[in-house]
């Protein structure tokens, strides 16, 4: 099942080219869901389902059942129990919805998701924490450490009360497989992230952060959405000027994204990482009126069955002729001032911008020291020497 993850700058018009996508392909034939909490009513469409994240229900929800498990230790402290009509959602329950959304997103027999997500930096941040969470997970409660809790039954019934071990660890792997099952949809072939700009002075920046901080994430840019472009020709001087505005920052655009222009050639930075097209949709002078207008803001190319998949991260053996291993990390559009890299353990903590990510090391360089790093047009290349403590001898 294709997947498309909509966002974009704030005020871009992301959740409106999301619902004119999904309605556009379930006038095409397909089986469509929209994931959006902000979308308007939809017309009904044979084959458009739209799933509305509830985040105040949601936490009510999750809130009850976990207060249920823990009825039996919550009375030996004489604790009262909430009732839902007392509760109130708190601040940060919303991410966790939407990414209840996504992983719901999944299933079910429509053939492609298309899914809201908030402005570019908070969903870039979501589509991050599930890994966070569960490295988090990982490092509190590693799972060699639960070995034990086969005991916990036992004990539980000697104690007569359940023991607040076991209960951890039951909790804990509740939220181990929901983060899973999350972070696979994130991660699977099918997944991508379309991006709604409106052409002016931020909206370069807006792709540069975007393109850097999902090639950090591994997540393929399927497409750039120019929204709400000026109509050219005008007679109107004041009109003709912000329209030649707008095409200088589209065509800057098209720069950046590596897209090819009208005349068919692609942009000067196009090699500098994945190329992404870059689709332009009229601005109708007015806002978006019933499905008729919806249709007409749907960009015109069709999604592909699956993105093309993001390059690689490989590593380079130059063992023989320079006495490293090279691990090549694509991060288009990284400045070297703006990159810093620790090791820790088998992991290697990688600051890009406003990014970071701690990303597990491939085996064979977990036996290898760090011993420099260098920035070739978007490749972060990271040299590692073999530790001869650790590394095989060859005879």
């Amino acid at each position: 099942m294709r997947i498309i993850l909509v966002t974009g700058s704030g005020g871009a018009g992301r959740t409106t080219v999301a619902a004119a996508t999904a309605l556009a392909e379930a006038r095409a034939g397909r089986r469509v869901l929209l994931v959006s909490e902000d979308v308007e009513p939809l017309p009904a469409q044979d084959g458009l389902r739209v799933l509305r994240p509830r985040p105040a229900g949601d936490f009510r929800r999750e809130f009850l059942a976990l207060q249920a498990r823990s009825s039996t230790a919550l009375d030996l402290l004489g604790a009262v129990p909430f009732e839902e009509a007392e509760l109130t959602e708190l601040p940060g329950s919303r991410p966790f919805a939407l990414l209840r959304a996504l992983r719901d997103a999944a299933e079910g027999d429509h053939e492609l998701a298309v899914v809201d997500l908030p402005p570019l930096a908070d969903a870039l941040a979501l589509l991050a924490l599930p890994e966070q969470l569960r490295r988090y997970l990982r490092r509190l409660l590693p799972p060699e450490r639960q070995a034990a809790r086969a005991l916990r039954p036992m004990l539980a019934q000697l104690a007569g009360v359940p023991m607040p071990a076991q209960w951890l660890y039951e909790t804990t792997g509740r939220w181990e497989t929901e983060l899973a099952a999350v972070q696979a949809v994130v991660d699977a072939p099918a997944t991508s992230v379309r991006l709604v700009l409106e052409p002016g002075p931020a909206a370069v920046r807006a792709l540069r952060t975007a393109r850097l901080g999902l090639a950090l994430q591994r997540l393929p840019l399927d497409s750039v959405v120019a929204n709400r472009l000026l109509p050219a020709g005008s007679e109107d001087p004041w009109l003709a000027g912000l329209t030649a505005q707008q095409h200088r920052h589209l065509a800057e655009l098209r720069t950046v994204s590596g897209a090819a222009g009208p005349d068919g050639a692609a942009g000067p930075d196009g090699a500098a990482g994945p190329v992404c097209v870059v689709d332009e949709l009229p601005h109708l002078g007015r806002d978006p009126r019933g499905p008729e207008d919806l249709v007409l803001l749907a960009p015109a190319r069709r999604p592909a069955a699956a993105p093309d998949p993001v390059p690689a991260w490989t590593v380079e053996d130059r063992r023989e002729e320079d006495g490293v291993l090279v691990w090549h990390i694509g991060l288009p559009g990284a400045v070297k001032e703006d990159l810093s890299l620790v090791r820790r353990g088998d992991e290697l903590l990688l600051t890009v911008g406003p990014f970071r990510r701690n990303v597990p090391l491939p085996a064979a360089l977990r036996r290898c020291t760090v011993t420099g790093a260098g920035l070739v047009e978007g490749d972060l290349r990271v040299r590692f020497t073999p530790d001869p403590g650790l590394w095989p001898r060859t005879p």
